[in-house]
This record gives C-alpha cells, sequence and structure tokens, in this order.
C-alpha cells in the first residue's frame, strides 16, 4: 500500500474566470427565464435563451424548464431531440445529441471527474455522445467519454461506464448488454 497522503489545500478549479463569469450569467438567465413554463411550452423561447449562451441546437429539438444545463456552449442537438424534465446536463466537455434522441427525465449526463491517481485530485473531462435515435432512461447515470450507439436504448436507472453499441438495450450497474433492439414494422 502507498505512503501518499491527499493533500487539497492546494487543489485549484482549473476553469477560466471567463467561463465562471458566463456559468454565473447563466445559471440566473435559465432559471429566471423558464421557471414560468410547464414541461414543454416555450421551447422557441427556451432554444433562444440556450443560443443565446452557444448552443447549437435545431429548430425541432426540445429542453424541458426543469432541465439543468451546465454550459450551454458545449451542447449540440439534433432535430426532433428532447432533454426532458430535470436531466442534469453537466457538460463541462461537450455534449452531442443526435436526432430523434431521448434523454429522459431524471438523466445525468456527466462529462467530468477528478483524477484519483493525481494528488490534488485535478479535473478531468471527455465528451459524451448520444447518437440519432438513441434513447437514455429516467434516471439513468451516462459517465464522460462515452458514447451511446444509434438506436440505443440505456435502461431506466443504468449507470453507463463504457461506450453502447448501435441498436442494444443495457441495464444495470455498470449497464450490461441485454438484448438487440430491433424496430417492428
Amino acid at each position: 500500500m502507498s505512503e501518499t497522503k491527499i493533500d487539497l489545500s492546494q487543489y485549484h478549479n482549473s476553469l477560466s474566470r471567463k467561463h465562471q463569469i458566463i456559468r454565473l450569467i447563466w445559471g440566473v438567465v435559465w432559471p429566471l427565464g423558464t421557471w414560468f413554463l410547464p414541461r414543454s411550452m416555450g421551447m422557441n423561447w427556451k432554444r433562444t435563451l440556450l443560443r443565446a449562451f452557444g448552443a447549437k441546437i435545431a429548430d425541432t429539438a426540445n429542453v424541458y424548464s426543469s432541465a439543468k444545463v451546465y454550459f450551454p456552449a458545449n451542447l449540440t442537438m439534433g432535430e426532433y431531440s428532447c432533454l426532458a424534465s430535470d436531466v442534469d446536463c453537466y457538460n463541462v466537455a461537450p455534449i452531442r445529441i443526435g436526432a430523434n434522441a431521448i434523454v429522459s427525465q431524471g438523466a445525468y449526463l456527466c462529462t467530468a471527474s477528478h483524477d484519483i491517481t493525481d494528488p490534488l485530485n485535478n479535473l478531468i473531462t471527455a465528451p459524451i455522445v448520444i447518437e440519432d435515435q438513441a434513447w437514455i432512461g429516467a434516471k439513468a447515470f451516462v459517465g464522460m467519454g462515452v458514447t451511446i450507439g444509434q438506436g440505443a436504448v440505456v435502461g431506466a436507472t443504468a449507470s453507463v461506464y463504457k461506450n453502447v453499441e448501435s441498436w442494444t438495450v443495457v441495464g444495470g450497474n455498470p449497464a450490461r448488454f441485454i438484448k438487440e433492439r430491433t424496430i417492428k414494422e
């Protein structure tokens, strides 16, 4: 066993002051600008707010009022994609959500963590990609650096730490293959 000790007294947040100021302003604008809109109403307004802070969002994408987007400039959403109620989109690194992809209520998309091999636990990041027609179930967790393949389904409450193959269904913690996904004609 190692005798190395963790000493966080020297930890320094690696995010720039500009990033922090944008986050502060965004943290006020989104709740004040959307709290009065129930669930999926006012999508044009919500897309406008997100775009004003740098998000790249298709005209048909849906973001529910209670969804939390950490840094809009790191969000890309395709046609008919959706961030449902209470989704936590912690996008310190980019998150791309493809066309017709759904992130269900309460899901957590996490692009950052801390390096547990570093005595200062410095921040590490990696993007998340959710390809076209994929579905992230309610209260699922998707970790940094993960790609959810086209048409894949992540079951409710699953925890995904590795890429998910296209047109498969995964579930559990950690998420494991359950079956192939087929669409009825």
